[in-house]
């Protein structure tokens, strides 16, 4: 049973800038499901959106059977909302800030100190320091604390885990999952980090306030039907325009430490090495690689698109730690 509907979503910002562009989806309940792509690819709008703090120009949502114009008072008490930006209060304590917000939503931290134990209890050696002097991967947890604090049915989480170190992000997905695992909570997460999307019941990569596709993380990787290959010689500073430059590849993006080459019809390593030696490489190595969820989001964002339909916008190269 679906608990977010959306049909048809459009929204611009002034005549230029289309921010979501006829996007229909739903999620169901209990689902974990992430949005993932680059900044400025539209997600924040759509969080904004389904939180009822922003009205689209076209099309229409409804959160857990709720309208977005019409309920939307019913709305904001029944979804946790945390937006990418860090906005609690900073001069208010760790606790303070909790109890406000239990207060707004006419609860106690005691009543549903159950839901949030586990993360509390992280920072609660630190309830008395203000929310302003925290971590990054502190005030991430007391973020989540405070919307969780009324027990809402649904979770938006925008980009919950951008500006915080590796281990902090590790461990935030786990306590998604334990929401997930133990109070059936619907969360609905984006990211620009492609290794986040494995976390995920279900996700849809974005790219010009559109989904370019929606799956499983696994359904979505089993789909790529390009020949990728992995590259690495000495001299990687021009070995990208080498790359773009030989006459049989048909894309060439970084990729951490190594270039991720697809290629065309006819294609053979031998031939590729033999060219980076003529372009004066030395220890080539090229290897058959499989797909990644980064790999098949380059693949989809940089399909020709009909005439019709908008110019493209620039897609993500490689976004790593």
């Amino acid at each position: 049973m679906s608990i977010i509907s959306v049909s048809g979503l459009g929204k611009c910002y002034g005549r230029r800038v289309q921010a979501l562009h006829d996007l229909s989806f739903c999620v169901d309940e209990g689902e974990l499901y992430g949005i993932i792509g680059p900044d400025g690819a539209g997600k924040t709008t759509l969080f904004r959106i389904l939180a009822t703090l922003l009205l689209p120009d076209a099309g229409t949502a409804a959160v857990d059977g709720l309208d977005i114009r019409r309920d939307f008072r019913q709305i904001r008490r029944r979804i946790g909302y945390m937006p990418g930006r860090f906005s609690l209060y900073q001069d208010l304590t760790v606790e303070e800030n909790l109890q406000f917000f239990a207060s707004i939503f006419g609860t106690t931290i005691a009543d549903n100190y159950a839901m949030v134990s586990d993360i509390y209890r992280q920072i609660e050696p630190f309830k008395t320091r203000r929310a302003g002097k925290l971590s990054g991967g502190m005030k991430q947890k007391l973020a989540l604390c405070c919307a969780l604090i009324h027990a809402p049915r649904v979770l938006l989480l925008d980009e919950p885990t951008t500006g915080v170190d590796p281990v902090s992000r590790k461990e935030f997905w786990e306590m998604l999952n334990k929401l997930q695992r133990d109070y059936g909570i619907t969360i609905i997460a984006s990211t620009p980090y492609m290794d986040e999307a494995v976390q995920c019941d279900r996700i849809a990569l974005i790219q010009g306030g559109q989904f370019l596709k929606t799956d499983t993380p696994q359904g979505i990787v089993d789909s790529y039907r390009k020949t990728l290959w992995s590259v690495r010689t000495d001299q990687m500073h021009p070995l990208l325009g080498d790359l773009r430059a030989w006459p049989l590849t048909a894309t060439a993006f970084s990729f951490g430490e190594t270039y991720h080459l697809t290629v065309r019809t006819g294609a053979d390593m031998q031939a590729l090495h033999t060219y980076l030696e003529s372009r004066g490489h030395r220890r080539i190595a090229v290897e058959a690689i499989d797909a990644s969820i980064e790999d098949c989001f380059m693949a989809l964002a940089n399909q020709p698109e009909p005439e019709s339909s908008a110019a493209p916008t620039q897609a993500m190269t490689g976004r790593r730690e």
